[in-house]
């Protein structure tokens, strides 16, 4: 049905936005070989210097970003969208208010207990048969469109989460240089790393359902797809910002389906960190202006 079908390139595009993985253009500075993290600090800025391994790297990281749990965060995903907004990050506790702005338009997300609610423009709305605001997407629906999405985004919010690139840099990275830079007027380590894909496909199909996985695994399995990606990390060992061109992968992925749109659905992004620690609150929007998406799966026979 024509109107589901809308529906669902609208929210999916606005989904494919919290995918983190991402690319741009790199900040100025020239690379230079990795010293030893820890052996010494520079001048009065407590940055210490760069890791060579990429293991000690992640592992670093890691740690600070399990500690602080939350941030803010922007993302310029190119030719496709821009979004901002704040995530906490915390296992199944993970929340997120975020707007993106896609070529169908400005969305706004809230994910809090599981549950996805989405405001959509109103033509959007009504082409759904509803005039309420929000739309509420709950992992307990039994229409498989809210399946799908409730799936997909509990997939993106733990893939939002940095931990989880810096889980598949120390299962597949390595440094191929590293330097320190200015970043927003802040003195931080500049890492270019390599991920081989093909060191560990399970890293990188990790929290999709068990089919998509399989999938996955069959169409990247013997294709030797490198993605490069370029960190930033300040003197407490935080992201402040990442960058990944998935573009090679995403093309492989789209050209195994046949789909155009499987290929452009990745690709190119960047993601900022800012306000690490700071306390993040989601709520979810009044009753009154939410109408329930499987409910009205149902009314349209899906």
């Amino acid at each position: 049905m024509r109107k589901t079908t809308t529906f669902a390139v609208a929210a999916g595009a606005a989904l494919a936005l919290v995918l983190t993985g991402c690319g741009s253009s790199a900040e100025n500075g020239t690379a230079a070989p990795a010293g030893q993290a820890g052996q010494s600090k520079d001048g009065g800025s407590g940055l210490a210097s760069p890791f060579s391994d990429a293991l000690k790297l992640a592992d670093a990281a890691k740690q600070g970003t399990e500690k602080a749990k939350s941030a803010k965060m922007s993302m310029d995903m190119a030719g496709q969208g821009k979004a901002e907004g704040s995530m906490r990050f915390d296992g199944e506790n993970s929340a997120m208010a975020m707007t993106m702005e896609s070529p169908q338009g400005p969305t706004e997300m809230r994910y809090i207990d599981k549950t996805l609610y989405m405001k959509v423009p109103a033509s959007q709305a009504k082409q759904m048969g509803t005039d309420k605001a929000w739309l509420k997407i709950s992992p307990d629906a039994s229409d498989p469109l809210s399946q799908t999405f409730s799936k997909t985004m509990a997939q993106s919010t733990q893939q939002s989460d940095p931990t989880q690139i810096l889980d598949q840099v120390s299962k597949t990275g390595q440094i191929v240089s590293a330097d320190q830079v200015e970043l927003n007027g802040e003195k931080v380590n500049h890492y270019k790393v390599e991920l081989d894909v093909s060191k560990s496909i399970e890293t990188y199909a990790k929290g999709m359902p068990a089919e998509v996985q399989s999938q996955m695994k069959k169409m990247l399995e013997g294709k030797n797809i490198k993605i490069p990606a370029e960190i930033w990390i300040d003197k407490d060992q935080l992201p402040v910002q990442i960058i990944m061109d998935q573009s090679e992968m995403m093309k492989q992925l789209g050209a195994s389906t046949g789909s155009p749109a499987a290929a452009a659905a990745g690709g190119k992004i960047t993601v900022k960190y800012t306000d690490w620690g700071k306390p993040v609150d989601v709520a979810a929007p009044p009753a009154d202006q939410v109408a329930d998406f499987g409910e009205i799966m149902k009314k349209m026979g899906r």
